[in-house]
């Protein structure tokens, strides 16, 4: 099997891929289409050995549109060439041009009034007819060879209406009606094509967001270099960073140090980057020197300037502030999250709207049905009496005002500007078919560590007892800790750092499994541990128990510090409650979800308190990874449609089985991510309210353009059975639905 890429010219809407599946599902050895309307790409999975893909490229010229291979450095929003990016704006112009020429000509030979209001009888001159024909060619110039291919394989079209109508008009000696038809055909298709490449120019200016160049830094002895992210050699550069990160300044006692401007393509995972002010982070990585903050808001939608200390994540596409950093490299260039969202994006394409799919499913039937109730018109009442070039024109009308361009275009449009506005807010919906989602929502289910909480244990008490002051107890516990990888350990570290506690060395130190560790700290044996540890130790008072108990009872993890003489004190550590986790679940239940639901593996303690300090509605506790699966299925069934939220590989489960997955995407593990259908870049839940509202907004477009496109079209074809309508008032009238419809949707941009 191959998998072959291909730039798609003239792929803006729903038409031209129902076309292109038509021409390439049947050629032999094709086994998989999949369409992104977003940047006009086909991929196409084939069987090399029945078919090429120069065939392919063939097959879709038979359609009308043009195919190329698809060239990864090439700005999708670019034209390939300069016909393929004016061609269709020069027709439009030269056939209304042509229009203004030809009718000119007819007032000058008949006059004004019969140039305008003349019957076909009074005859338009041989110049003028000749310009009117050349503006029903410029017109239809791109239309024609879609329309011929829809007549080929008898699947009528918009294309093939519009040319019926303009042939028709010119037959009956309509011709300034047939050339109006034409050009504002051509202009409405000129919008719908200006509307997508909009929403592709707003998706392709997230590429401009980062540099494509890095500042690499290297170190050797007199000018010597080294592989870039390490300066000893010892590193290789495609390998695991784990011994890259904080620990990399090693590398600035072997020699000098230089920097080199790079490719960022070229940069390998472990790599140090120079960033000054004000310019932008190359590449995803770790601070390892220096501190500043950084506007984030191109990748996660956060309005203010975060800041950025040694140890800290950056994001590639982000703008320094204003001090000069370095970071280590954690993912290519490829893999960026910034890359990882214009992917995403792009694949959204595929998976379309509920909304989406009815209108293209209604287009397919609705179009032949009205060309048979066209022909219909044309020749019952003729057959009854009826003037023949009358009820002609009337069938003629009939079809131009059947053209579904507006009812088409207004959902893919819609989607896309939606789809393109949640990303710059740091949202990255995966597709068409999870924009409407949320609008249906009853029930959201929340993970607690990592989603509620922010997944990192914190010190949120300490208890000095036996003389001791705060200071000197996260002295002891720090050096002690300062030995362990354990997460308690970690956060204690941290948080003795933060306040400016000064480093002592501990020796002699030990694990004792289970429980603690113990140390030498100025030669004295110390210890810390747990509550149990510390009542196996037998120095226990009932008013140590009782404190203890009201931390742990208060969802807290206890580390005692003690020696051989006396417990010096007690260190509560908690995962803390995101600060944003309540005004979120109040905003949900403002926003028409019924019920949230916690969902944890953690004991029931715990969860209660988050619950309480959170205001959620029901808690789920000590559950498995199936166990969460099955919550979910019970809240489905009771309740209807369920979001769940998540950011661990123990929620991917529950995130595909909801009918809404959500995953933390900053902190979120890859299989959270790639298994929901909805990533929150920022790990900022106050963005699910948005994500709701943001929801409802778009179907409410979605479902006004719809209801705008169809209630013109049952206008028009009253008059129509009226007598009363006429061409160049149907197309008219169809076009500024377009436009309308194209202009409501793009609103989405700006959300």
């Amino acid at each position: 099997m191959k998998t072959s890429s291909l730039r798609i010219i003239g792929m803006d809407c729903a038409e031209e891929i129902a076309a292109l599946k038509s021409v390439l599902d049947p050629v032999a050895g094709v086994q998989d289409l999949q369409f992104d309307l977003l940047n006009g790409r086909l991929t196409v999975i084939f069987d090399d050995t029945q078919t090429s893909e120069r065939a392919l490229i063939a097959a879709v010229s038979r359609t009308g549109m043009k195919a190329e291979k698809w060239r990864e450095a090439v700005d999708p929003s670019l034209p390939s060439s300069w016909w393929d990016g004016n061609g269709r704006m020069a027709m439009t112009v030269a056939s209304g041009s042509l229009i203004a020429l030809a009718f000119g000509l007819h007032a000058t030979a008949s006059g004004l009034g019969t140039a305008f209001f003349g019957e076909a009888e009074s005859g338009v001159p041989l110049a003028a007819k000749a310009a009117y024909l050349a503006a029903m060619i410029t017109g239809a110039w791109f239309v024609a060879p879609k329309a011929l291919y829809a007549l080929r394989r008898l699947r009528p079209d918009m294309n093939l209406l519009m040319v019926i109508a303009m042939v028709g008009a010119a037959l009956i000696g309509e011709w300034m009606e047939g050339a109006t038809v034409a050009f504002l055909f051509a202009l409405s298709l000129l919008l719908e094509s200006w509307s997508v490449g909009r929403a592709r120019r707003a998706v392709s200016a997230l590429l401009d967001l980062s540099p494509t160049k890095a500042r690499i830094i290297h170190f050797g002895s007199h000018g010597e270099k080294k592989q870039p992210g390490c300066s000893t050699g010892c590193c290789d550069p495609v390998g695991p960073q784990a011994h890259h990160d904080d620990e990399h300044q090693h590398s600035e006692a072997k020699g000098e140090a230089h920097e080199e401007l790079v490719d960022v393509a070229s940069v390998p995972v472990g790599t140090t980057v120079i960033v000054k002010p004000g310019e932008r982070f190359p590449l995803d990585g770790r601070i390892s020197k220096g501190e500043t903050e950084v506007n984030q808001a191109p990748i996660t939608g956060e309005s203010v300037p975060v800041a950025k200390a040694p140890g800290s994540e950056v994001f590639a596409g982000t703008i320094n502030g204003d001090g000069a950093v370095e970071f280590v490299t954690t993912k290519p260039a490829a893999d960026t999250t910034l890359a990882r969202i214009i992917r995403m994006v792009g694949e959204a394409q595929a998976r379309r709207a509920p909304t989406e799919q009815w209108v293209e499913t209604f287009a397919k039937y609705y179009t032949p049905a009205v060309m048979v109730l066209a022909l219909l018109v044309a020749f019952i009442p003729p057959m009854m009496g009826g003037a023949w070039d009358k009820w002609i024109y009337e069938a003629l009308t009939l079809l131009v005002i059947a053209c579904p361009c507006a009812l088409v275009i207004s959902t893919p449009v819609s989607i896309v500007a939606a789809l393109t506005a949640a990303a710059r807010h740091g949202v990255l919906i995966k597709g068409g078919l999870f924009v409407e989602t949320p609008s249906r929502i009853r029930v959201v289910a929340m993970d607690k560590t990592g989603t509620l909480t922010e997944g990192r244990p914190a010190v949120t008490e300490i208890v000095p007892l036996s003389g001791h002051t705060t200071d000197e107890l996260l002295e002891i516990a720090a050096a002690i800790e300062s030995r362990s990888e354990h997460p308690l350990a970690r956060a204690i570290v941290k948080f003795a750092e933060a306040k400016g506690i000064k480093k002592r060395a501990a020796e002699s130190f030990q694990v004792i499994k289970g429980k603690g560790a113990s140390a030498i700290l100025d030669g004295k044996p110390v210890w810390l541990g747990s509550h149990r540890y510390l009542e196996e130790r037998g120095q226990e008072t009932p008013e140590m128990h009782a404190k203890l108990e009201s931390l742990s009872t208060a969802g807290a993890s206890i580390v005692v510090i003690g020696n051989d003489e006396h417990v010096c004190g007690f260190i509560a550590v908690a995962d803390k409650v995101r600060d944003s986790a309540a005004k979120t679940v109040s905003a949900l239940k403002a926003a028409g979800v019924e019920r949230v639901v916690m969902l944890t593996g953690d004991n029931r303690g715990t969860a209660n308190v988050i619950a309480r300090a959170t205001g959620v509605d029901e808690v789920l506790a000590e559950l498995l990874p199936e166990d969460k699966v099955s919550a979910i299925e019970r809240l489905m069934n009771e309740h209807g449609p369920v979001a769940m939220i998540g950011d661990g590989v123990n929620d991917a489960p529950a995130l595909a089985r909801a009918d809404l997955g959500i995953a933390m995407g900053a902190a979120g593990t890859d299989a959270a991510i790639e298994t929901a259908d909805v990533a929150l870049m920022n790990d900022d839940l106050s963005r699910l309210p948005w994500l709701f509202a943001h929801s409802r907004r778009t179907l409410g477009i979605i479902r006004f353009n719809i209801f705008l496109s169809l209630a013109v079209k049952g206008a028009f074809v009253i008059l129509t059975f009226a007598g009363t309508a006429s061409l160049w008032g149907a197309i008219a009238a169809d076009t500024g639905v377009s436009l309308l419809v194209v202009a409501n949707a793009l609103r989405l941009l700006k959300s």
